[in-house]
């Protein structure tokens, strides 16, 4: 009886939690992130990331909600993904990925630099890493920039690096014109609760200071899911199950690099 009354509760919970996505996907966001004084201004915005198939698992909510505010967004992949030899494929499924989620296909940039391969084990240089996305914020214009945290999501030895690289930009250039923030990494228990991480995102979010960190949800949780899917030479049964109960899938919370 305790089992059948605990199994409905997580439902009712779960249920609760999608209703209040899709309520927020039916209204006017509430978050203020990128918005003065209640208004928004258009951000040229580069997401920087490290293997094609990481912005539809791990970055959905914030391009939904970037995209759907109008910003300008820019992908900057810095490798394509070749541990297992389909570099090339996977650097296509990139293209479909980003098509879904509603960003130009001429706004996304995959790298293949012979020492920026993908892989555990593989260390990505610092300094190479800043000057390529030196270049890419010179080359658009880019005043914002968005990345993993210094875990990394999933731990990923290429995640974890380029966030340094992104920190190491913003610290070797004092009074530039962009501003970074990163994606904040979750423990394991909230990282597969799915909606229901939320409600703990907005109420962390709403215990730190004011304009450093923004709680995002997931206006269109179902484009998230048809995105990974593009990504077919990764879509796999566990993959599958990952996007469905991934907070990820649902919300990001994102905090300002200092």
């Amino acid at each position: 009886m305790a089992w059948i009354v605990l199994i409905l509760s997580v439902v009712v919970l779960w249920v609760a939690s999608l209703c209040k996505i899709l309520q927020g996907s039916s209204s006017a966001s509430k978050s203020t992130f990128l918005k003065e004084g209640g208004s928004t201004r258009r951000r040229n915005v580069l997401l920087v990331i490290a293997h094609p198939d990481d912005e539809s698992m791990f970055f959905a909510p914030v391009i939904n909600y970037l995209v759907s505010e109008g910003h300008n967004l820019h992908i900057l992949c810095l490798s394509t993904g070749n541990a297992d030899g389909m570099g090339s494929i996977r650097k296509e499924e990139l293209y479909l990925a980003s098509a879904v989620l509603k960003i130009p296909t001429w706004q996304v940039y995959i790298l293949d630099h012979q020492d920026l391969q993908d892989g555990f084990g593989k260390v990505w240089n610092w300094d190479l890493l800043a000057s390529i996305i030196d270049k890419e914020t010179s080359a658009h214009s880019i005043d914002l920039i968005i990345t993993f945290d210094e875990y990394g999501i999933s731990g990923h030895c290429n995640h974890r690096d380029v966030h340094q690289g992104v920190r190491k930009l913003l610290h070797d250039t004092p009074g530039s014109h962009f501003e970074a923030w990163e994606l904040v990494s979750t423990n394991i228990l909230r990282k597969y609760i799915g909606p229901v991480d939320i409600w703990l995102s907005i109420l962390l979010g709403r215990r730190q200071k004011t304009g450093q960190s923004h709680c995002l949800l997931n206006l269109y949780p179902r484009r998230s899911y048809d995105a990974m899917a593009q990504h077919s030479s990764q879509w796999v049964w566990y993959r599958k199950l990952f996007v469905a109960f991934s907070s990820y899938t649902y919300v990001n919370t994102l905090k300002k690099i200092a």
